[in-house]
């Protein structure tokens, strides 16, 4: 990589890093915005609900609206919203006014970080693709494992709005950053809309969505279930398993983008799946065992899980760069993830309402990851069908 495209991938994993954060503080932060404006935590919780409807659902229409030839500016924009409505929020004193900067702030947290990647990938050499996607996701899953434990110790001291300036100041080292450092981005031709909604019937990115959904289901979704499941095993403190799962991510989410440019995604997505799949089923058994051996399978399912996004998010850009939409891709991925993470909680919330033990939630999770092995299978056989059809014509 040269010095300007390291400087920007770095940049753009700063901006990351604030997205990490404020994608999970706010759960940490409801009950200091609960006891401030006098409402029940289910009130409060609905914050967390409107920044992730923004950030799944709003994100990939603004990507969508974006002209392809205005990225440079609608990434400084974005970012820029980012931080206004962080700094707006820790300022407001009415929760209505709260929820709407909330929304905002979602909505170009998830912009940003899909222009985000387009734009360092679009600078970066050909064979650091992998890389730099990588160290972006590792400025997120940092936000998070580093970030939010941060943010909620300044919220303890200083109010729930430290937290929230932390936020806004940090999107700030990077939207200056950026502004200085962001090289004129590579020309590229004007995408009509209908070209733009060809992407929902684009077999092999439905497919890629498809694992990310499965993935997110039984990964994000199985997080939510963690502490339970280490309960049921006589562990009274889950934080050390939080942290492990953690820093297996943030090492995941690294150490993969050298794997993604030197052998094929769709292998590295296949060694994935099945790996995390392995690692949520013999969880329960290693807990009987012991909580110690438990800590394996509890890092690898961290790392695996937040690593499968490098490849995803390379092969999701691949698949469209002729059409010239793969940020619009990487934007669609991002609300798999959220539709999965929220399908993940409300089943396994169903499955323990109906009594089923929380060990066999973590094993279901498991095979729900295994079963991406068969989606990317399909696509494998289709792009073999494809390649055959090729050399015969």
């Amino acid at each position: 990589m040269t010095r300007e495209t390291h400087s920007t991938t770095y940049l753009v994993a700063i901006g990351a890093f604030a997205l990490g954060m404020v994608s999970y503080v706010t759960a940490g932060l409801i009950p200091m915005i609960q006891t401030d404006f006098a409402v029940s935590v289910s009130v409060a919780a609905q914050l967390v609900t409107a920044f992730t409807l923004a950030y799944g659902l709003g994100s990939p229409l603004c990507v969508a609206l974006l002209p392809v030839h205005r990225q440079r500016g609608g990434l400084f924009v974005m970012l820029g919203l980012f931080v206004v409505a962080n700094a707006a929020s820790a300022l407001t004193t009415s929760l209505a006014t709260l929820m709407a900067w909330r929304v905002l702030a979602g909505m170009a947290a998830g912009t940003y970080l899909a222009i985000g990647i387009a734009a360092a990938v679009g600078v970066a050499p050909a064979g650091a693709r992998g890389k730099t996607i990588s160290i972006i996701m590792g400025g997120m899953a940092s936000g998070t494992v580093l970030g939010v434990p941060l943010g909620l110790l300044l919220a303890q001291r200083w109010g729930w709005q430290a937290a929230l300036w932390l936020i806004a100041l940090i999107g700030l080292v990077a939207l200056i950053g950026l502004i200085c450092r962001l090289p004129p981005m590579p020309a590229a031709q004007v995408v009509p809309m209908r070209r733009k909604l060809s992407i929902l019937v684009d077999c092999r990115v439905i497919g890629l969505l498809g694992i990310s959904l499965l993935a997110a289901i039984a990964s994000l979704g199985m997080y939510t279930f963690i502490a339970p499941l280490i309960g049921a095993h006589g562990e009274r403190s889950v934080t050390p398993y939080l942290w492990v799962w953690g820093v297996g991510g943030v090492l995941g989410s690294f150490l993969i983008g050298t794997l993604v440019d030197r052998f094929s995604g769709p292998r590295l997505t296949f060694a994935i799946m099945l790996l995390l799949g392995i690692a949520l089923i013999v969880l329960p058994l290693l807990l009987r065992i012991s909580p110690l051996l438990a800590l394996i399978p509890i890092a690898l399912w961290g790392a695996v899980g937040w690593a499968l996004q490098v490849p995803q998010n390379n092969e999701l850009m691949k698949a469209r760069e002729a059409q010239g939409d793969g940020n619009l891709a990487v934007a669609l991925n991002e609300s798999a993830l959220y539709l999965g993470s929220a399908l993940g909680v409300s089943l396994g919330g169903l499955a323990l309402a109906l009594q089923m033990p929380v060990d066999t939630l973590s094993i279901v999770a498991g095979l729900v990851a295994l079963s991406g092995m068969g989606v990317q299978a399909w696509l494998w056989q289709r792009a073999n069908a494809r390649g055959a059809d090729c050399q015969n014509s």
